[in-house]
């Protein structure tokens, strides 16, 4: 166990040291596109006024468009937070599926606080993770002229999502793919959003929601609860820093560069969907989690990492005992990397989820038969 722990901390030395929340947009990648679909009614009942919905897509949408793959994203993500599946010979291959990556509702660039001209920071309606999930439908049936699709992907939230996705359309996909997902966002998972909330609130420089320059005190905070506390494990940091005390210059340095990565309002807004994510609360289900789950049809993968102290393990593999086609995996269960272990940033995890994820999608697809 110590030979693997030791090789991840190589990796973390490489990975880390500048990490981000999701890929730059590159010059050479699939242009963003949008798609205005007027107001967006959420299921409160109000609405977000002059809705776009932002995505890319990569691979060719074949005649029969029976290879559609629809990728939903972590909080705070955007379309390339799954860069690290997407490709030739990767697990979401583009020689043979085509690809629809999509930005979820708050992260700025889907229509969200920070860029809304109609409803403006905290002006905004509160949505669910639900409403995420029906806007990504409007796309792909409204726009896109997709049915039906082989699969739904993501990572965290975008694992939430997934398994959303699974209980409200269940006829709609094949097969899930959740990754570090949660079915039903457990107390303690509330808790650590609810401290990042209250820093970037306590923060003077918020002001209401109205500052004209990142609240950085209450961002450092954030940064620091979720994303170096939360969704890391005090393994990772025993095995990169032989000297304990190294860690807060680095620490500073992960901070000075996540300032502007993400604008506050939208965090907050991100969050509190997250914090209300319960899929038994769909309507028809009566507020029943077993029920919800039980109504899942598609071939389900959910693959979690070891002491994931942000979205715990016990949730995700209790709600698997409800799912009728379900395989369980834990992401390299001899390295402790936690909620981490999704992040694309460890070679050897990235490896694990590319080679199981692309095992289960052959299978799903009976090793491309069913596109054809």
């Amino acid at each position: 166990m110590r030979s693997s722990v030791l090789a991840v901390a190589a990796s973390l030395v490489v990975s880390l040291t500048s990490l981000s929340v999701a890929g730059a947009h590159g010059p050479a990648d699939p242009p963003h596109q949008l798609y205005r679909m007027g107001d967006l009614k959420l299921e409160s009942g109000e609405v977000i006024k002059d809705f776009a919905i932002s995505y890319v897509t990569h691979g060719t949408l074949n005649a029969k468009k029976s290879n559609a793959i629809l990728m939903v994203t972590a909080l705070t993500g955007n379309h390339h937070r799954l860069d690290f599946l997407i490709g030739p010979g990767k697990a979401l291959d583009t020689t043979k599926y085509f690809i629809v990556c999509t930005d979820a509702i708050g992260n700025g660039l889907t229509t969200s606080p920070s860029n809304s001209a109609a409803q403006p920071r905290m002006q905004f309606p509160k949505f669910a993770m639900r409403d995420m999930v029906q806007s990504q439908y409007q796309l792909l049936t409204g726009q896109l002229g997709i049915n039906h699709v082989v699969t739904v992907v993501g990572p965290s939230m975008g694992g939430m999502q997934a398994l959303q996705w699974g209980v409200s359309y269940p006829d709609f996909m094949d097969s899930l793919v959740a990754l570090v997902p949660l079915a039903r966002t457990p107390a303690w998972s509330i808790v650590v959003t609810e401290a990042t909330r209250k820093a970037i609130m306590l923060d003077p420089a918020w002001n209401n929601g109205n500052y004209t320059s990142p609240p950085a005190a209450g961002i450092r905070v954030w940064r620091d609860v979720l994303g170096f506390l939360a969704a890391r494990t005090p393994e990772m940091y025993r095995y990169q820093f032989a000297k304990p005390l190294d860690v807060l210059p680095w620490l500073k340095a992960q901070e000075d560069n996540q300032i502007n990565l993400f604008d506050a309002n939208n965090y907050i807004y991100q969050t509190w969907a997250y914090d209300t994510h319960d899929v038994g609360a769909t309507p028809g289900m009566g507020g029943d989690y077993a029920k919800a789950l039980r109504s899942i049809k598609a071939k389900t993968l959910i693959m979690v990492g070891t002491k994931d102290l942000l979205n715990p393990e016990w949730e995700p593999l209790e709600a698997a005992r409800y799912i009728r086609d379900v395989r369980t995996i834990t992401i390299n269960p001899d390295s402790i990397t936690g909620h981490a272990a999704a992040g694309g940033f460890i070679p050897a995890d990235v490896e694990l989820i590319n080679l199981e994820a692309g095992r289960f999608l052959d299978v799903v697809t009976q090793r491309g038969e069913k596109l054809k």
